[in-house]
């Protein structure tokens, strides 16, 4: 089953520099940055307001937790938001696909 992770960081740089980290380490078989989002969130007390970049991986289930220990190591941020959502369906070649290009 394939698993996207979900991160908001501060910046495109950011999100790259995770993103290229995790490939090169074979943790998820793909990513996608999204771009200058506008976040509001509770932080210390007071609403914050935020541009921020989302990154989105592509891995398997067995890889969750590595990566999420690997994102907190290299994320600026104390308590980045990092969610894994399963997925209800993928097509074969694209789940084979993912599957080979990560580390097993």
């Amino acid at each position: 089953m394939i698993v996207l992770i979900y991160i908001t960081c501060s910046n495109e740089e950011e999100s790259r520099t995770i993103a290229e980290n995790l490939l090169k380490e074979r943790l998820c078989g793909c990513s996608n940055i999204i771009e200058n989002i506008k976040s509001m969130y509770w932080w210390e007390n007071k609403i914050e307001k935020d541009n921020e970049s989302i990154l989105i991986l592509k891995t398997i289930d067995d890889k969750v937790d590595e990566i999420i220990k690997r994102v907190k190591e290299l994320h600026s941020y104390k308590n980045p938001a990092i969610i894994a959502l399963t997925t209800f369906k993928t097509s074969d070649t694209y789940l084979e696909w993912i599957k080979n290009e990560i580390k097993q």
